[in-house]
């Protein structure tokens, strides 16, 4: 058994950690914490998420001392902290033996000066983001599983990187033409911090971020290219569908982009390749991604959806998917029953 312990565990993505970490079998939860401040600090985890009333967690104020234990009594540490907490507290959770997996974006971006612009505060743990590796699972398996430091990929970047990537590996991609990405996230995405524009009486369809939402530069780093990014907020509780228009190279075939999804996920099995397009209950409370597209030849553009669950796949089950890997489990342990 690994003993794991989880800091946020009273938000949507550290709940959902705990329930994927009850029921893995070969995880025990070995502590719950929040924040020093945090007015959930002392409470049971039954009392902030009804669905775990049959789990004995207390959610404990964190501290240094705390961090530098846990850097040395547990296995794995799971960060479903702001990005601000992960980035302060990584080196010395990092300085023992646990492995840290990262569900913030403090240790994504390599390039420190666009981390600044889009985050708001300077990158200084060099070392850490030096060791860090992304944790997006069907493409950097063999860097997660000697990695000491996940950075475990942002949800929107999750669903169109899994739409993208297969057709950029194999050079489709016109690189006259931006990709441009249309995502909608449920409101679970905001976190559980009570705001009017994402509470649920306010929420109408709506675009947000336009030109300028922080996940644009992560999907382009881990592209390799431009995109347009526009994500949207819906008024529902879990998941993304991420509609992406592409502009194939000239000549390229339907058959072609059927053998890139193909082989690119052939041996993947949280990625289903889908007969049709799939929709946001397809994916909800489950760990996949569901991918379908189509190509107009004549054209030569294609319609790629990707749809997930951005609590699980886009956060909480796919940092349980690193954590498989690194640990040589089947990647899909605790996930699919």
């Amino acid at each position: 058994m690994y003993n794991v312990a989880i800091i946020g565990a009273s938000g949507y993505t550290g709940a959902q950690l705990v329930q994927l970490v009850m029921q893995h079998p070969a995880l025990a939860l070995k502590g719950t914490y929040v924040s020093e401040n945090s007015a959930d600090a002392g409470k049971s985890i039954a009392q902030l998420h009804g669905n775990l009333a049959h789990v004995n967690a207390v959610l404990t104020p964190i501290s240094d001392e705390a961090l530098l234990e846990l850097s040395q009594s547990v296995d794995f540490v799971f960060l479903a902290t702001p990005h601000e907490a992960s980035h302060d507290w990584m080196p010395i959770l990092s300085s023992g033996r646990a492995k840290i997996l990262d569900l913030s974006g403090a240790f994504r971006l390599k390039d420190t000066d666009v981390f600044a612009q889009f985050y708001g505060f300077a990158h200084t743990q060099e070392e850490s983001l030096n060791k860090a590796v992304y944790g997006l699972a069907e493409w950097y398996a063999s860097d997660i599983a000697s990695a000491n430091i996940i950075a475990v990929p942002g949800c929107y970047p999750t669903a169109s990187l899994s739409a993208l990537k297969p057709l950029a590996n194999k050079h489709l991609l016109d690189d006259s033409v931006r990709p441009v990405i249309n995502a909608v996230s449920g409101v679970s995405g905001a976190g559980r911090k009570a705001s009017l524009t994402t509470s649920f009486y306010e929420v109408s369809l709506q675009a947000y971020g336009v030109l300028g939402h922080r996940h644009t530069p992560e999907i382009e780093a881990y592209l390799g290219a431009p995109v347009i990014f526009t994500p949207h907020l819906g008024n529902f509780k879990r998941g993304i569908l991420a509609t992406v228009t592409v502009k194939v190279k000239a000549g390229v075939t339907s058959a072609q982009l059927e053998q890139a999804y193909c082989e690119a996920y052939a041996d993947k099995p949280i990625v289903r390749l889908r007969d049709s397009f799939p929709k946001i209950d397809d994916v909800a409370h489950t760990p996949f991604v569901d991918l379908h597209w189509k190509l107009d030849e004549t054209s030569g553009y294609a319609v790629v959806t990707a749809a997930i669950d951005n609590v699980m796949k886009g956060a909480a089950s796919q940092a349980i998917q690193c954590l498989n890997i690194m640990t040589a489990q089947p990647v899909e342990t605790g996930l699919v029953l």
